[in-house]
């Protein structure tokens, strides 16, 4: 099974693609989740990035990736969700190392991510379940936030432990890729 794909096919694909629309949609989402206060909006904001996201993966499916979706997707992921637990950090809701614990397993793939590209090894892995996991709860700790819900701090530590799996299991899995792009079987 390889990691990456053949370099004449990533060639034939768009460099963009509808699907990357709804990734880029929540780039402005998170300044907006940031900028409008504590409104109605707030909510609205967050249902539509999680549409997004859970229907730029479907589109993706359907029409085929594009060569800069792979990076796109995780990476507007990961700008709305700072932006979110920016505000929950504001708020005083979570203590800044609470924070961190629920923003843990994007952290420590934003640092991989850019130790690969300045090693010349740009690798995208892709989706596992333990990272779906985490986005989850993300999203739930920012919904029980919104609803100043007394489960913030139980959902925000249920994350981290949660990403600490996920960063486990992508470690694992990160590792087992070769300098070719296949993976050691």
């Amino acid at each position: 099974m390889q990691a990456t794909v053949d370099h004449r096919e990533r060639q034939a694909r768009p460099a963009l693609a509808a699907p990357d629309a709804l990734s880029l949609v929540r780039i402005p989402l998170a300044a907006a989740f940031i900028a409008v206060g504590d409104t109605w909006l707030r909510p609205t904001i967050l249902a539509v990035a999680v549409l997004s996201d859970l229907l730029d993966g479907f589109l993706a499916r359907r029409v085929g990736p594009s060569r800069l979706g792979a990076a796109l997707d995780p990476v507007a992921d990961k700008l709305f969700m700072a932006a979110g637990f920016w505000v929950v950090l504001r708020s005083g809701m979570l203590h800044p190392l609470e924070v961190a614990g629920v923003l843990l397993r994007d952290i420590v793939a934003f640092l991989a991510y850019v130790t690969m590209v300045v090693r010349g090894r740009p690798t995208t892995l892709p989706a596992r379940a333990g990272g779906k996991a985490v986005t989850v709860a993300q999203v739930l700790t920012l919904i029980a936030f919104l609803a100043e819900s007394d489960l913030v701090r139980p959902l925000a530590w249920s994350t981290a432990a949660v990403s600490g799996y996920a960063i486990w299991d992508y470690t694992r899995v990160g590792l087992a890729v070769r300098d070719d792009g296949t993976r050691e079987e």
